[in-house]
C-alpha cells in the first residue's frame, strides 16, 4: 500500500485533559487513516469500565475505543509503548513484563492491529547492556507473538536517550541478532537526528560534527536497514533550545537526561520552523521513504508541553497542524 498518514492519540493532548473519544473525532475530521494507541490513553480511560487496573476494565474499554475507531474510520496501527522490558537484572521483574506482555496480546488482538512497540529501556539501574541478554529478551517476546493467531509483531524504536540502546544501528544489531520475522522496528526522525545531530544541552543545539555525523548516518542506513523490518515510521521535528538544557533550564530534570527532558515539552510536527523547529527531518525522512522505498504507515508522533493545555480546542489545533505537516512532507517528496 502507499504510505498513509497516522497519527498516536497521545499526540492530540494528554489522557487526563482530553478525552479520547473527541482526539479520534478530530483525527479522522483532520483526514488521518490511522492510530497508534498509547498504552496511557486506554488505561486511562479504561477508569469508565472500573478499576483501570483490572484486565476486564481495559478490554472493554479496548473494546469501546475499537467501536470508536471504526466508527471514525480509523484504523489502529499499533499499541505503544511497551516501556522497561529488555536487560532487566530482576528476573521477577523480567516476569512480570511477560506477564503483562500476555494481557497486551488480548487488547492488539480487539484493537484489529498485529504490532506492538518496544522502546529502547531508559532505566538508569536494574538493568544491563549485554547485548547477548537484550537479544535473548526480545527473542522471547517475538516466540511469544509467533505463537499467536494471527502473528504479533514488535517495533523496536531507538530512543535518543535510551541508556544502552540510542541509536539506530545498535537497534538494527538487536534485530538482526534476534532475528525472527515478527521482529523489526519503528524509525523515528526524532529519535535518529537527536542523538546523531541535535543536542539540546550545547549551546547551538547540535552535536560537534553534526552534519558530517548524519551524512554517514544515512548514508550507512541506506545500505544497512532492510525496509521490510520497518513496521511504521514517525516522521517528528523538535525545537531549538534558546539556551542550553542544562540545570537552571525551565525544563531541566536532574533524574532525566537532557535529550528525553526535550522530548517530553519540545517536539514539533515538520516544518514548524517558525516553531523553533529545526531538526533534518525532511532528510531523514526522504532517505527512508524514498530512497528506501519505505511502503505504509507513516506516523505524526508528537510530545509536547503543548499537550497538557486545558483548552478544548487542543484535540483539533494538533489534528490540523499533524495533518498539515503530512501533506506538506507528501508534496514534497512526491509520495
Amino acid at each position: 500500500m502507499p504510505c498513509r498518514p497516522a497519527i498516536a492519540s497521545m499526540s492530540l493532548g494528554r489522557a487526563w485533559v482530553h478525552h479520547l473519544p473527541e482526539k479520534l473525532k478530530q483525527a479522522s475530521e483532520a483526514g488521518f487513516e490511522g492510530i497508534e494507541i498509547f498504552y496511557e490513553d486506554l488505561e486511562y480511560f479504561a477508569s469508565n469500565y472500573g478499576d483501570n487496573k483490572k484486565e476486564s476494565s481495559l478490554l472493554a474499554a479496548a473494546q469501546a475505543i475499537r467501536d470508536i475507531c471504526d466508527d471514525n474510520k480509523l484504523t489502529i496501527i499499533g499499541l505503544q509503548p511497551f516501556l522497561f522490558y529488555e536487560g532487566l537484572v530482576d528476573t521477577k521483574e523480567h516476569a512480570s513484563r511477560i506477564t503483562k506482555l500476555k494481557l497486551w496480546f488480548k487488547l492488539v488482538k480487539i484493537f484489529g492491529t498485529d504490532t506492538i512497540q518496544i522502546p529502547s529501556n531508559f532505566l538508569q539501574e536494574g538493568i544491563t547492556g549485554d547485548l547477548d541478554v537484550i537479544v535473548q529478551d526480545m527473542r522471547e517476546v517475538a516466540d511469544l507473538g509467533l505463537q499467536e493467531s494471527p502473528v504479533v509483531q514488535f517495533a523496536y524504536e531507538n530512543l535518543a536517550w535510551g541508556t544502552y540502546i540510542d541509536t539506530w544501528e545498535k537497534m538494527w544489531e538487536v534485530i538482526e541478532r534476534v532475528d525472527r520475522p515478527n521482529f523489526g522496528c519503528c524509525l523515528d526522525t526524532f529519535n535518529i537526528a537527536g542523538r546523531v545531530w541535535a543536542d539540546p544541552a550545547s549551546p547551538d543545539g547540535k552535536t560537534p560534527n553534526a552534519e558530517e555525523d548524519l551524512r554517514l548516518s544515512m548514508e550507512k542506513l541506506r545500505r544497512t536497514i532492510d525496509i521490510r523490518k520497518v513496521f511504521y515510521v514517525q516522521v517528528v521535528d523538535a525545537e531549538q533550545m534558546t539556551e542550553p538544557l542544562i540545570k537552571g533550564h525551565p525544563y531541566y530534570a536532574e533524574d532525566q537526561p537532557a535529550r528525553m527532558s526535550w522530548s517530553r515539552n519540545a517536539r514539533l510536527f515538520v516544518y514548524e520552523t517558525d516553531q523553533g523547529g529545526y531538526l533534518p527531518v525532511v532528510e531523514i525522512a526522504k532517505v527512508i521513504l524514498k530512497d528506501l522505498k519505505f511502503d505504509g504507515w507513516v506516523s505524526m508522533e508528537l510530545f509536547s508541553r503543548t499537550l497538557a493545555y486545558t483548552e478544548s480546542t487542543i484535540p483539533h489545533s494538533h489534528a490540523q497542524r499533524g495533518i498539515a505537516a503530512w501533506k506538506k512532507l507528501k508534496s514534497e517528496l512526491v509520495l
